[in-house]
């Protein structure tokens, strides 16, 4: 039979009745150590009557000797039993379910791979933080502590490493519990660091979408062990941290929320340079927050190009005035890409110096290699702040290198006294850590002037190559590149940056899986079917570009649709908080207001990482190189799986498939032997070869991807250009329409099917 806690239960019996004694010194004392006792119950397969007397024995009218007769009648909520999370269980399925099929996220890896056992930087684990740039701001106050950083003569560094380095290098998958590990060491050893930038951009959906970790836990558990420097995240406006407009009321709340879980600093852009897209999120953090508000102008173009006409100094000196008229506190030149040259820099940032009276904060990518050598010249022209990243994340599409800024401004007088062996023993230890990383490393391996053509964000560069991936395009890398810089040219030369750049990227993915040039787009754009991402751009839904879109292709694009007059948010209904927020823990019980706001900016990638959580429970505490590729026979690893309660966990052996693919995973969990069972996905899975879409009334998916929607049925009746269904790959989606009017014949696939490039979807009559 089996064996539950050393009770021997014989399979044969449908019932089991266990006899548990406490006794102490007092009724309440045996009581609260019978409740231990059956919260430390580990019965499976059965449901158990353990709930409701830990209800019945944990009740004051109990401990005081009160329960009689009518006991039960009188305690109602004794049958409100908390449910028990079986934390131990779900974490072996994930831990099979990885070792067997491996990681969605993970497209290819070394099973032979070892890792180096990250070497942590030493620090007091009880000692207390030094006072540092929060703690000045608490003091001084916003506007005083503004002028402060206007007073300082030296430079000061914000740190990067946290969102922005391993969302330029590593795709963003940079997980809670590598970072969490060394937030404090670092807090206690480098309080003369401005800022941390740890929050944001695309940290916040790839938390949920790929990590199936809750971003706001990542915010509060960091912000609790460095409460002593400046937190920064990046906001993308109208946009909040998400790809398309929200309500304004949305917005609001979200920074409310953001500043009450710890957040100092908002930097607040927007992806097209529009300035009425960032008034509501700029006004927001000025009024209902403490923190501070930086605001961001996006640098973009050459300014010592004499035929440059678009994006010119004047341009940049006009927009930096509108923002510190529209009340921020600091302005930001956000130089994504890394266009910015040294000798634009020392241009730009003097003339800024004079144009407005706020602090400057620099942010750049070192994709071409040269940025080290702009912020000299910038430093020297008076920017206050710049963005660096620890040497071990610094470089290529990263920012440059703190380190070696640090020791080569040691003798300036600009140069700030840092830290430096504390910052190379961080640095040590995320060398270490980045290996766990590898499969989402972007491939650039040195610098490129390639960056100075194709513009793509430093941000973007490590996400096209996994979207390529997904879409069976990564043989055709190049091929990207090329078309990112013929789409930037078609669109208008626009400011690229998220999710403006999302929108370049799309269509450049489009064109490469289509093999269509420029010329095609024109000549053909009015059959095809264009991603959505393209489609809302030239809507208007991200806002209006600099010179307005450029006609021709914004007619094939929206074809019978009209472009929005104004922000796409002004035409959006309020959120009802109240009433959505019930209807929302009713929908997903043990939630919370945080979770709330997650949901109503991304339903989809929140459904499922809610998901994930009720099938694994969290996973944020398995080490990632488990987590990523699973376990190996004899490995051991130790699991926090609640604040002070820790398993062991020892993998055993995985059987051979049965008949029904499905394969045995025997585990050690505490000493106790465990088997799971885990279908094998990649037994006996023949490739489904479908039907190609041929002829002029059958269409097919334009490319690789996951059918997400399929919005006929059979017999509807449908004109040309109506939405029949859509497409869905690594976070674009492309929404295919009719190219005739008639009757949907015959749906050939549905929704949740994967498909190859023209596969036939919707047959038309």
């Amino acid at each position: 039979g089996n064996v539950y806690n050393g009770v021997k239960i014989s399979p044969f019996f449908d019932s089991l009745l266990v006899k548990v004694t406490a006794k102490g010194r007092t009724l309440k004392g045996a009581a609260q150590r019978l409740h231990r006792a059956l919260r430390e119950f580990r019965v499976r397969g059965v449901k158990t009557n353990i709930g409701f007397l830990e209800n019945v024995i944990y009740t004051e009218d109990f401990f005081n000797g009160k329960a009689t007769v009518g006991f039960i009648d009188s305690h109602p909520d004794l049958f409100k039993i908390k449910k028990s999370f079986d934390r131990g269980t779900k974490t072996l399925n994930y831990i099979g379910e990885i070792s067997v099929n491996g990681s969605p996220d993970v497209k290819s890896f070394d099973p032979n791979k070892t890792f180096r056992t990250p070497k942590l930087p030493h620090y007091q684990k009880d000692g207390a933080v030094p006072e540092g740039s929060r703690d000045l701001l608490k003091k001084l106050g916003r506007e005083k502590f503004v002028q402060s950083i206007k007073d300082d003569p030296k430079v000061h560094f914000t740190d990067t490493t946290w969102r922005d380095a391993h969302q330029s290098l590593l795709a963003t998958r940079f997980r809670t519990e590598d970072m969490l590990k060394v937030t404090r060491s670092y807090a206690q050893q480098n309080p003369e660091v401005f800022s941390m930038e740890m929050w944001g951009g695309a940290t916040f959906d790839v938390s949920m979408r790929f990590l199936k970790e809750s971003p706001w836990k990542r915010l509060q558990l960091m912000r609790e062990a460095a409460p002593n420097i400046l937190f920064q995240m990046l906001l993308r406006g109208s946009n909040g941290v998400g790809y398309t407009a929200y309500p304004d009321n949305l917005i609001e709340r979200f920074i409310e929320r953001t500043a009450e879980n710890g957040m100092d600093i908002f930097r607040i852009f927007d992806s097209l340079n529009w300035i009425e897209n960032m008034k509501v999120s700029i006004k927001a953090v000025r009024e209902r927050t403490e923190s501070l508000a930086e605001a961001c102008i996006c640098y973009t173009g050459e300014l010592q190009d004499d035929d440059q006409k678009k994006y010119t100094l004047q341009y940049y000196l006009d927009m930096a005035r509108q923002l510190e008229d529209e009340g921020a506190h600091l302005l930001a030149i956000k130089d994504m890409a890394g266009l910015l040259k040294p000798y634009s820099a020392q241009l730009l940032v003097s003339e800024l110096k004079k144009a407005v009276d706020l602090p400057i904060h620099l942010h750049t990518h070192d994709t071409s290699s040269m940025q080290a050598a702009m912020y000299l010249k910038a430093i020297e022209s008076g920017v206050d702040i710049v963005d660096v990243s620890l040497a071990s994340m610094s470089g290529l599409t990263s920012q440059p290198n703190f380190n070696s800024l640090v020791a080569s401004m040691k003798y300036h007088e600009r140069g700030r006294e840092m830290n430096l062996k504390s910052l190379n023993e961080h640095s040590t230890y995320f060398e270490d850590v980045r290996e766990f990383y590898y499969p989402f490393e972007s491939g650039l391996k040195a610098g490129t002037a390639e960056v100075y053509e194709h513009e793509i964000p430093g941000g973007q560069y490590s996400n096209l190559r996994p979207q390529a991936i997904a879409l069976g395009l990564e043989h055709k890398f190049e091929t990207i590149k090329r078309n990112y810089a013929i789409v930037n040219d078609l669109f208008g030369d626009i400011v690229k940056v998220t999710p403006s750049s999302k929108v370049v990227g799309d269509m450049a993915m489009f064109m490469t899986a289509n093999d269509l040039t420029a010329e095609d787009i024109f000549e053909k754009g009015g059959s095809l079917s264009f991603p959505e991402s393209v489609i809302g751009f030239f809507k208007g839904d991200l806002g209006q570009p600099p010179g307005g879109f450029p006609a021709e292709i914004s007619k094939l694009i929206l074809k019978n649709q009209k472009p929005l007059k104004g922000r796409a948010n002004d035409n959006m209904e309020p959120v009802d908080f109240d009433k959505e927020f019930a209807a929302f823990q009713k929908e997903f019980p043990l939630t919370d207001f945080d979770d709330f706001l997650s949901y109503k900016l991304y339903p989809k990638v929140f459904k499922e990482y809610y998901q994930h959580v009720q099938d694994y429970d969290e996973v944020t505490n398995l080490p990632t190189p488990v987590f990523f590729y699973g376990m190996k026979r004899g490995e051991e690893v130790i699991v926090e799986i609640a604040k002070g309660k820790n398993i062991i966990i020892e993998m055993g052996y995985i059987t051979e498939p049965d008949d029904e693919g499905m394969r045995t995973v025997s585990f050690k969990l505490n000493g106790q032997t465990r088997r799971i069972q885990v279908r094998d996905k990649n037994v006996a899975v023949q490739k489904v070869s479908n039907r190609k879409a041929e002829a002029d009334n059958e269409i097919g998916s334009p490319l690789q991807g996951k059918i997400a929607e399929v919005k006929v049925k059979e017999g509807d009746k449908v004109k040309k250009d109506d939405v029949l269904f859509v497409i869905e790959a690594m976070k674009m989606e492309t929404t295919v329409s009719s190219s005739v009017s008639g009757t949907v014949k015959k749906i050939h696939l549905g929704a949740g099917e994967l498909v190859e490039q023209d596969d036939l979807v919707v047959e038309m009559g």
